[in-house]
C-alpha cells in the first residue's frame, strides 16, 4: 500500500473537519445571536450543507474511485438525479427509523428531519460521492472483507461512527438534568457529529496502523 494513498485520505478527512469547524465559527460572524443550542436548526442545516459541498468538491478533485469507462452527459444527469433520489429516501428512512427509536411522531417534525438530513449527510451522501448509486457496491463494502481500497476502509468507519455517535448521544434526553443541550435533536446531532469527526480521525489512523496487514481484492 502506498503511503501517498494514505496522505490523501488524511487531507480529504482534515478538510472535512474543518468544514464543520467553520459551521460553528463562521455563521456566528454574518447571524445575530447564532449559536449551536440556541439557533441549532439553523447550524443543522449550515453543517449539512457546508459538510456535503465538501464531500463533493473533494470527490471531483481527488476522485478515489475512478471508473475506466467514460459517461456521456445523459448518463452522469441520471446517475447526479439518482443520487438526488436516494439521498431524500435515505431521509425519510432515518426519519422513520428515529421515530420507531422514540423521537415524537407529530411534535418536533422539522427538528427530527432535519436531524435526519444531517445523519443521512454523514453516512449516505459519503457512500453516494465514493460508491455512486449502486447498491450492490454499497451491500459489498459493508459486508466482511467487502472493502477494496483503504477508502472503502474510510467509509465503513467513518459511517459506523457516525450512526453510534447518535445513538450514544439519545441517551441523555431522558434524564432530569434539565440541561439546554437535553432539547431535542441537540445531542443526538451532536453526537452524530462528534462520531462523524471521530471517525474521520480513527480512519487513517487505523489503516495506516494496519497497512501491512491490508490486503485488497481486485475489482
Amino acid at each position: 500500500m502506498k503511503d501517498t494513498e494514505i496522505k490523501r485520505l488524511l487531507a480529504a478527512h482534515i478538510f472535512c473537519i474543518f468544514s464543520i469547524i467553520l459551521t460553528t465559527v463562521v455563521p456566528s460572524l454574518f447571524l445575530e445571536n447564532f449559536s449551536i443550542l440556541g439557533t441549532h436548526l439553523t447550524w443543522l442545516c449550515i453543517c449539512s450543507a457546508c459538510v456535503a459541498s465538501v464531500n463533493i468538491i473533494l470527490y471531483i478533485i481527488l476522485k478515489p474511485n475512478p471508473s475506466s469507462k467514460r459517461s456521456s452527459l445523459a448518463q452522469k444527469a441520471t446517475r447526479f438525479l439518482k443520487c438526488c433520489v436516494y439521498f431524500f429516501v435515505s431521509c425519510l428512512l432515518f426519519h422513520g427509523i428515529i421515530v420507531l427509536y422514540g423521537a415524537p411522531l407529530i411534535e418536533s417534525v422539522l427538528e427530527t428531519f432535519l436531524f435526519a438530513v444531517l445523519l443521512s449527510t454523514f453516512t449516505t451522501l459519503h457512500c453516494l460521492c465514493m460508491l455512486g448509486p449502486n447498491i450492490q457496491a454499497w451491500i459489498r463494502v459493508f459486508s466482511k472483507n467487502g472493502a477494496l481500497s483503504i477508502w472503502d476502509n474510510s467509509l465503513q468507519i467513518t459511517t459506523v461512527c457516525s450512526i453510534v455517535g447518535a445513538w450514544l448521544g439519545a441517551f441523555p434526553i431522558p434524564l432530569d438534568w434539565e440541561r439546554p443541550w437535553q432539547v431535542w435533536p441537540i445531542s443526538c446531532s451532536l453526537g452524530a457529529t462528534f462520531g462523524y469527526v471521530a471517525g474521520l480521525i480513527i480512519a487513517p489512523l487505523w489503516i495506516y496502523w494496519n497497512r501491512k496487514q491490508l490486503t485488497y481484492k481486485s475489482r
